[in-house]
């Protein structure tokens, strides 16, 4: 019986990195990755004002705009919805004509007596 084998080559194989200490490599930097932009979009979002931040500054520029006979929407509005920056103005001019109470609720006989004067 004769060794119908090959002959052994000189040099050996290179040997390669095993697939799963690449594939484990890869998913450790995916997770970093994934994990930073997740505390990046919290941060950004936890630092954002509330809507009714915005409303609240809206309110107060326009307050101050009606005292110093301004014009135009403000731009601390930019980010109120259409109904309630109308909302917003309506009150305002309700304010400084003098027809709301302490509360800021409108008040009628305010209303009647600037319009009407003295009753």
């Amino acid at each position: 019986m004769t060794n119908d084998l090959p002959p052994m080559p000189d040099v050996p194989p290179a040997v390669a990195p095993k697939p799963s200490t690449t594939r484990r490599r890869n998913l450790i930097v995916a997770v970093a990755v994934a994990g930073a932009l997740a505390v990046g979009g919290i941060v950004h979002w936890a630092g954002r004002p509330s809507y009714n931040d915005i409303v609240r500054g809206c309110q107060r520029a326009l307050v101050a705009q009606y005292k110093a006979d301004g014009r135009g929407k403000p731009s601390a509005c930019d980010g109120v919805k259409g109904d309630d920056y109308d909302a917003l103005v309506l009150g305002a001019a309700m304010g400084d004509l003098g027809w709301l109470d302490d509360d800021g609720d409108f008040d009628k006989d305010k209303m009647l007596e600037g319009l009407l004067g003295e009753p």
